[in-house]
């Protein structure tokens, strides 16, 4: 004969105390748990949104950043000669030629410096990432020495307001404009003239080349003629990969020291579910007594018994998801391992975090609550009602 569930809910109720203390021990833990994914997933989002499907990266051979590559003008010019490049509405060809550099910017209020990423663009550079949007100002116009500066940047830098000038490469830039890139790694750069920024930095070649691939034309074929072309040294990957493979060792540390502090966290959380178990089954000896006198078994007894945990571990789940929830609206900035340069991004829930976090909630009532559902199973009848 079965304990119907109404009775561990009951059963909690009646120690309302005990259970929203150790309910509230747990959902920190959820909290916890649910933010550090949060962080990694929001830092992969922004990074794969940053790159678009229809695009194709090409690098120099091994290099693993924008940063680290390098391609000669002879190469580039043996790149955006494919037929496989899209163009324009005006004809022109949708390829750029960019340099990525990085610079050392003082964060606002006196907290230090932190690398920022400098992207010298051509004309078709905006075309292919129509993300990017002028909220303030213009954009910089070709041959002088001004740029533009992702919001993420204007938030957390100093000196780089409308009409402020920074210095770098020997020379003194104008912010011309501020513009949105939405949710994508764009929002923590600085663009400028590729033209003017190449001999600023004293750089020969390019870093990288890009280019929208013609629709109906084959990226797998264009890929293998690029990387087996004797001419070249580079390696051909659609932006969204490439992007994604930013966002893997970043996501990997991040998710690895939330797990490594949740685990620690758990572990206190545990206890304290155990304690009020054991304390509920110490308090309803006689109770336990008199449902085996009635005829139920030691199995319904430990079911009944387990449940309560159950119930507590997944209230748990939902208020520290619900809390969780709120950190959707802040955006977070670090420093990027890959690149050592500064990324901001945010939060974000996705279903799959909500569904790890509500069994891990689980797991721990599980773990809290199964010796003292064992210990309440075990209880001699006869002594159980003696004692009551």
């Amino acid at each position: 004969m079965a304990i119907p569930l109404s009775y561990s809910w009951r059963n909690l109720l009646r120690r309302r105390v005990t259970t929203l203390l150790t309910i509230g021990g747990m959902s920190l833990v959820v909290f916890v748990f649910a933010a550090t994914l949060m962080l990694a997933e929001g830092l992969r989002k922004t990074l794969v949104s940053t790159g678009s499907f229809e695009n194709a990266i090409i690098l120099r051979k091994a290099s693993e950043t924008e940063v680290q590559s390098g391609v000669e003008r002879s190469q580039a010019a043996v790149i955006t000669a494919a037929p496989e490049i899209e163009a324009g509405a005006d004809g022109a060809l949708l390829a750029a030629r960019e340099i990525v550099v990085l610079i050392g910017l003082p964060i606002r209020n006196g907290r230090g410096l932190s690398n920022v990423v400098i992207r010298g663009m051509e004309a078709a550079s905006l075309a292919l990432r129509p993300q990017i949007k002028i909220v303030r100002g213009r954009l910089p116009r070709e041959g002088t020495t001004e740029v533009m500066v992702g919001q993420s940047i204007a938030r957390r830098f100093a000196g780089v307001d409308l009409g402020q000038s920074l210095r770098f490469g020997q020379q003194s830039w104008t912010v011309v404009g501020i513009f949105d890139a939405g949710n994508t790694g764009f929002a923590s750069e600085i663009w400028g003239n590729g033209p003017q920024l190449m001999p600023a930095f004293g750089r020969e070649a390019y870093s990288i080349v890009i280019f929208k691939i013609k629709a109906g034309a084959s990226f797998e074929s264009m890929r293998e003629r690029l990387q087996k072309d004797p001419r070249l040294t580079v390696d051909v990957k659609r932006e969204t990969v490439y992007y994604e493979e930013q966002s893997r060792m970043m996501s990997k540390f991040l998710k690895i020291l939330g797990v490594s502090l949740t685990v620690i966290f758990s572990f206190g959380a545990v206890i304290g579910a155990m304690i009020t178990m054991y304390s509920a089954v110490a308090g309803r000896v006689s109770e336990i007594g008199t449902l085996r006198a009635l005829g139920f078994h030691r199995r319904s007894i430990w079911l009944a018994f387990l449940a309560e945990a159950v119930f507590m571990g997944f209230v748990s789940g939902l208020v520290g998801l619900l809390f969780a929830s709120f950190l959707r609206n802040l955006t977070f900035s670090t420093m990027n391992f890959q690149t050592f340069s500064e990324l901001a991004f945010q939060f974000t829930l996705s279903p799959e975090i909500a569904v790890q976090s509500l069994l891990f909630s689980v797991m721990m009532g599980l773990a809290g609550g199964f010796l003292p559902a064992v210990r309440a199973s075990r209880m001699n009848i006869v002594e159980a009602l003696r004692a009551g």
